[in-house]
């Protein structure tokens, strides 16, 4: 039986939570809105133009939208890049799967110019035989599709899969999409990821190994 892993991004292999929280309110700032931090939390898991839409409305039409959303998105960049914040254990993580014979993948909400910067600060693009974004979906998590995508580009069913998630709106996609999933502590409290659906939640990439990947696979999604 092939198994397969598919991680999240931001707060799961890349410590983005300051530069993001610091770039959205940056932006929102140049368009006099605000964001609080706590409203920042709550934006885990969905796409920059559902973000956008909550902040704009309907006064903000498609092309407008695009280039906020590519705006807030190059300052994210610029922010990580020299100094790229890799999740401890990230790196040893994926190459423990790859070396057990995983497929691994990525669903992320995120544009995929960050998912690719995220994937070559670790060094491992190579390793990821499929790449979902925010741009290949049309509905953010806790919609299963970029989950679903994710598994069918890499061949793999559902129940063969397993989603390593920080959101409980992801959880929730994971649960949605059949998938047995892992919740990474860390920018979600347990309680709130345990009520979305989390399987397990570690305070480290380090206490994950392909067999806990193997059990909890076979345990069901």
């Amino acid at each position: 039986m092939r198994r397969a892993v598919i991680f999240d991004v931001d707060g799961v292999l890349v410590d983005s939570y300051d530069a993001h929280f610091r770039s959205w309110r940056d932006v929102l700032r140049e368009h006099g809105f605000d964001m609080t931090e706590a409203e920042f939390a709550r934006t885990f898991g969905r796409t920059s133009r559902e973000i956008i839409g909550q902040f704009w409305g309907d006064a903000v039409d498609d092309a407008d939208a695009r280039a906020i959303d590519d705006h807030k998105e190059a300052l994210y960049r610029d922010l990580v890049r020299d100094e790229f914040p890799a999740m401890d254990g990230a790196v040893a993580l994926i190459d423990a799967l790859a070396t057990a014979g995983f497929a691994l993948a990525v669903g992320s909400s995120a544009p995929p110019e960050n998912v690719l910067l995220t994937l070559d600060g670790l060094g491992r693009r190579d390793a990821f035989a499929a790449i979902v974004t925010g741009r290949d979906v049309t509905r953010g998590k806790p919609d299963p599709q970029v989950f679903q995508l994710a598994a069918e580009r890499l061949g793999v069913q559902p129940a063969c899969c397993a989603v390593v998630e920080d959101a409980p709106a992801g959880v929730r996609a994971a649960a949605a999409a059949g998938m047995a999933n892992v919740a990474l502590l860390g920018t979600a409290p347990r309680e709130l990821l345990l009520e979305a659906g989390a399987r397990l939640t570690v305070e480290s990439l380090r206490e994950l190994t392909p067999d806990v990947f193997v059990r909890l696979i076979e345990g069901g999604g």
